[in-house]
């Protein structure tokens, strides 16, 4: 492969099954059908989240992780020691450009749980190689960005499944369905929430790159910057040019469920409220931040993130006409009548992780793209709740949107922020 960073250089064609052996780890979730007669072979790209990932992919009947990739050779060698621990058939090749999984003909799907700012390249180039995705949220890193994915995956027929996998949780979806048949009445509001107990990340120095890092391919898309001594490898999160903050990087976790619940796509105006009031330091996005999101039947939304502060809040609550429902982490929920008496309370096993990589598999076996838990329209909507949250903040004032696609109205500062610039050569293109 040349080392021709141009993403011209990806030519499409159809992903062909790989080997006809087949994994075979006990104790995973069944898909149905003779998974080995239907092998799916992966690659992972990005070696923190995607160590979860590439375990829980490899543990399914009939998938081969054939690489385990991580622009850090040090990670990418860890993850092939973390499978073979795990007890694979056939243990993954460790490679630090990904280009070589989009290459193989032999691969099936792409992982990616790279830095955001690689999610939607790396998906539209999967994609236009013929390759199925699943990518980690948030699904972009600007809004524009989650559009092309959408048309991307509908250009090639692909499986695009993004990693809000409480979507595929049972107590989740069970939470759902009881909203639609009126356990608590009309919902008209939904709040959500997100506490942590982050230190802070200092004030970058500029440093030799480590020589197991290929900070030119960790870039990729972004504009250049000088490598720094606080940046790789996860504070790139709490800055704008590689990260979309805590709001996205876990808000989007309950905004998508909020939004689900409710049963919006678009708002019509968006607020914002917060900043970076715990330490002085490099961070740019906020660690105190409240976001309210109106839609156009009259129903809200609101977000409360404290990236420093573990006390309040809770995870997801619905408000209706007659009642409340409680949603927690897990997967469970609780239900409450309209003074506030429980009257039900349901546990969950899990909160869906497996499940939802169980689900993007069959969608690939069956050849039915669209039938996603998540699918990229879906997690765009979502994911774009996030960056409006982030623009209204960045502007310092209130977002009025279209309900036909969230696109901001009569505001041409904000609307700059919908798109970012690129390194040259690593523009994504449909």
């Amino acid at each position: 492969m040349s080392d021709n960073l141009n993403r011209r250089s990806f030519l499409g064609g159809a992903a062909v099954a790989g080997a006809a052996a087949g994994l075979a780890l006990a104790g995973k979730v069944s898909l149905g059908q003779e998974a080995a007669s239907n092998q799916v072979v992966v690659g992972v790209m990005g070696l923190s989240r995607g160590r979860s990932l590439a375990a829980t992919f490899a543990g399914l009947p009939g998938v081969e992780v054939k690489y385990v990739c991580d622009v850090d050779s040090e990670r990418a060698g860890s993850g092939v020691k973390l499978l073979e621990g795990a007890g694979v058939a056939r243990a993954p090749e460790a490679i630090t450009d990904f280009r070589r999984i989009l290459d193989d003909k032999t691969v099936d799907a792409l992982v990616c749980a790279a830095p955001n700012h690689w999610h939607a390249p790396a998906t539209i180039l999967a994609c236009s190689a013929g390759k199925h995705v699943y990518v980690e949220k948030p699904c972009s890193h600007n809004p524009w960005e989650g559009e092309q994915m959408v048309l991307a995956a509908r250009k090639h027929r692909r499986a695009v499944q993004v990693g809000t996998q409480r979507r595929s949780g049972a107590g989740t979806q069970a939470a759902m369905q009881a909203l639609r048949d009126g356990v608590i009445g009309r919902v008209y509001l939904s709040r959500s929430w997100y506490n942590n107990l982050r230190p802070s990340i200092g004030v970058g120095k500029p440093a030799a790159v480590p020589s197991n890092l290929d900070y030119e391919l960790w870039q990729g898309p972004a504009p250049r910057r000088p490598y720094l001594d606080n940046v790789v490898h996860y504070d790139w999160h709490w800055r704008w040019h590689w990260g979309n903050g805590e709001l996205g990087n876990n808000g989007v976790h309950t905004l998508d469920l909020c939004r689900w619940g409710l049963g919006v796509d678009f708002p019509v105006r968006v607020t914002s409220s917060g900043g970076r009031y715990c330490y002085q330091d490099d961070q740019e996005t906020p660690d105190t931040h409240t976001a309210c999101y109106e839609f156009a039947d009259g129903r809200a939304i609101t977000w409360e993130g404290l990236s420093c502060n573990k006390h309040g809040g809770g995870f997801v609550v619905f408000y209706g006409e007659q009642g409340a429902l409680e949603l927690d982490a897990g997967g469970g929920y609780v239900v409450f009548d309209k003074n506030d008496k429980q009257v039900a309370r349901h546990a969950a096993p899990n909160r869906g992780d497996t499940e939802h990589i169980a689900n993007f598999i069959q969608a690939i076996r069956e050849d039915k793209p669209l039938n996603l838990n998540a699918e990229i329209a879906e997690g765009h909507k979502s994911t774009l709740l996030c960056h409006l949250g982030n623009i209204a903040h960045r502007t310092g004032r209130a977002l009025q949107c279209d309900p036909a696609n969230g696109h901001i109205l009569n505001d041409e500062q904000a609307m700059e922020l919908w798109r970012r610039e690129y390194e040259s050569g690593w523009e994504p293109q449909v």
